[in-house]
């Protein structure tokens, strides 16, 4: 069970709206990256389905979270059917994000509480989403629509809740464009966590950066 509902989370993603995108099949590496995320003040964390028995890697990253990062809202993405988003909602699952939008796993998490973020790549898609009960939606991949969409989108559906993933980077510019454009949130994957920085086991980096693209968003919001 979720220890965190729809509205905890959305209220943890506005708070600091960066949300990292991670998978590693070693539960270990796992676990050292997102307490070093946690750390790094993020308190919504993505966890990819992207191997085999990613869910059983995904099990033991719910229970240490539970234990060493109290506040965090532990998620899974790359989940593209109704019987997938199940079994992680079982697992603790705070919420669940896809590359694509599947109309099958809304009622499957509205049923818990649990947020649906579909990958959209419409506004008509968006529109869809929303009506199923979807209140953030992710626009994927960002880098082939860039801020312009969402400024698009956001003035004809100011009401809309837009998390965008694909062409995110841990940069002040970079950063500043998509929320000056409208996003609610961001999604960050390997600019994140470069390859070389977690096979060296160097986790102290990772917190920093989380916490430095923190910074850069917290000053985008000011402006």
């Amino acid at each position: 069970m979720a220890r965190f509902d729809k509205l905890a989370v959305m209220a943890k993603i506005k708070e600091a709206p960066m949300v990292p995108v991670f998978y590693h099949k070693d539960a270990e590496v796992a676990k050292k990256v997102i307490k070093a995320c946690y750390d790094g003040g993020v308190r919504a964390f993505e966890f990819t389905n992207r191997g085999d028995f990613a869910h059983e890697v995904f099990a033991e990253c719910v229970k240490f979270a539970a234990k060493e990062c109290p506040e965090l809202a532990l998620g899974v993405g790359s989940v593209v059917d109704a019987p997938t988003a199940a079994l992680y909602i079982q697992l603790g699952a705070c919420f669940v994000v896809g590359p694509l939008f599947n109309p099958e796993i809304a009622p499957v998490c509205n049923r818990r509480l649990v947020p649906y973020c579909p990958g959209c790549g419409s506004v008509s898609e968006i529109g869809k989403a929303q009506e199923l009960g979807c209140d953030l939606t992710k626009l994927f991949p960002g880098d082939v629509y860039g801020p312009n969409m969402v400024k698009g989108l956001m003035a004809p559906m100011p009401w809309s809740k837009i998390m965008v993933t694909g062409g995110v980077a841990p940069e002040a510019e970079n950063l500043k464009g998509w929320f000056k454009a409208g996003v609610y949130c961001v999604g960050m994957g390997s600019k994140l966590f470069p390859k070389d920085r977690v096979e060296a086991g160097d986790w102290q980096y990772i917190t920093d950066k989380c916490r430095e693209a923190l910074g850069y968003v917290a000053e985008a919001r000011k402006k």
